[in-house]
């Protein structure tokens, strides 16, 4: 129980100063405030394995795409891989839900690295957009974008299935997909206590490439990182 506290204590101690130092950033070039996103994932990292004594494993490094763009697609279990996979990859663009961006700093920072927002579940006139705003974002930028095909943090069994936009957002850029399973929420749940003495892997599957049938993608990247999950236990 100390370690959990000490953990969360210095963690969020570190996130908040790491946020209070980056505000000037704001009002520099967009490379500064990604470059402090990275300074959270490794301080999670550290905060790991200083406290927890938890190791992290990253798994299938020779998968990562590199010759063409893509968007990533993670299972999400736990706050842990919004941190820290922006140290593997080339700080990913985030779609969020929209409550996100009106956090003060939290939400000035994820605006200004160009996070796209989204109303869950409601059909509003900027959701309309929203396809169009990505599909804009990835021809732009030289970051992949980021999605949770889960649509929110669920427990390490849950195999709900998964959100049909992932599918949408597919067939719409016609890139590769990089799908990626965490078993993050084994040692960092969304509630309850953190595990000690432990290996949060996170494992990059094979790619998927462009031209499938979306519910067929869907049903595809399911059933990987599901798979995956399973294996890592």
């Amino acid at each position: 129980m100390i370690r959990n506290f000490l953990f969360s204590l210095f963690f969020f101690l570190g996130i908040i100063l790491i946020s209070i130092i980056f505000i000037p950033s704001f009002f520099l070039p967009q490379k500064v405030v990604l470059f402090g996103g990275k300074i959270m994932g490794y301080w999670s990292a550290i905060c790991l394995k200083i406290f927890l004594s938890v190791k992290i494993a990253i798994k299938g490094k020779e998968n990562l795409i590199t010759d063409s763009k893509f968007f990533i697609a993670s299972s999400h279990q736990s706050m842990f891989e919004t941190f820290f996979l922006q140290t593997i990859f080339n700080s990913p663009i985030f779609i969020l839900k929209k409550e996100l961006i009106k956090i003060p700093i939290f939400g000035w920072y994820l605006k200004k690295i160009g996070s796209i927002s989204i109303s869950r579940n409601k059909i509003t006139k900027d959701n309309l957009g929203f396809f169009n705003q990505i599909s804009n974002a990835v021809k732009k930028s030289k970051r992949p974008l980021i999605i949770f095909p889960q649509g929110t943090r669920l427990l390490p069994d849950d195999r709900s299935e998964f959100k049909k936009g992932v599918g949408k957002l597919y067939e719409e850029l016609n890139i590769k997909c990089q799908p990626v399973a965490i078993n993050s929420g084994r040692i960092w749940p969304k509630n309850g206590m953190k595990k000690t003495n432990s290996i949060l892997t996170i494992s990059i599957l094979d790619p998927i490439n462009p031209g499938m049938d979306k519910d067929i993608f869907v049903k595809n990247l399911q059933d990987k990182i599901y798979s995956e999950l399973d294996e890592l236990g």
